[in-house]
């Protein structure tokens, strides 16, 4: 079972992924005080086959604002929250993911939600009863690098 988080400034979107039924299991957008009591419940003392996703800024050379910044303290606050070994946690670049599904780093997030789309059966998927029923905003995120991390660990194995 992966986490995935997409954190934001004020709320985050996370996303349960069951790697063996390749399903979503449980997702949302939540503040992030909320998001933090969720990864203190999903640590690995409690849930030890569980591995932690997040999305990490990376510097592209240009000044940063209040809001990048905030953003950063939470991804902080996240990773220390969730309880797992070193070795349980990742954290994901957004240009890993652009690299992983589009093959280049000018991909928007538009065109990772369609390869998404696409994988899963096409727009269909996204009807009710199809497996992507519910997938919102930045839930696309979380459930790009839920499936970029569960993928590039099994062809590692």
């Amino acid at each position: 079972m992966i986490l995935a988080i997409d954190p934001g400034t004020y709320e985050s979107a996370y996303l349960f992924w069951d790697t063996e039924k390749e399903n979503i299991e449980s997702m949302g957008i939540k503040k992030n005080d909320d998001v933090l009591k969720l990864l203190k419940d999903c640590g690995n003392i409690v849930y030890p086959s569980y591995k932690f996703v997040i999305e990490m800024i990376e510097s592209r050379g240009m000044p940063i604002g209040k809001e990048t910044i905030e953003t950063i303290f939470w991804i902080g606050r996240f990773w220390e929250a969730f309880e797992g070994d070193k070795e349980d946690k990742e954290r994901v670049y957004r240009r890993e993911v652009k690299l992983h599904f589009c093959g280049t780093v000018r991909a928007t997030d538009a065109n990772i939600r369609q390869v998404l789309i696409d994988r899963f059966g096409g727009i269909q998927s996204t009807k009710k009863g199809g497996k992507l029923y519910g997938v919102k905003s930045h839930i696309w995120s979380a459930l790009a690098l839920a499936l970029c991390h569960a993928e590039k660990t099994e062809n590692r194995e």
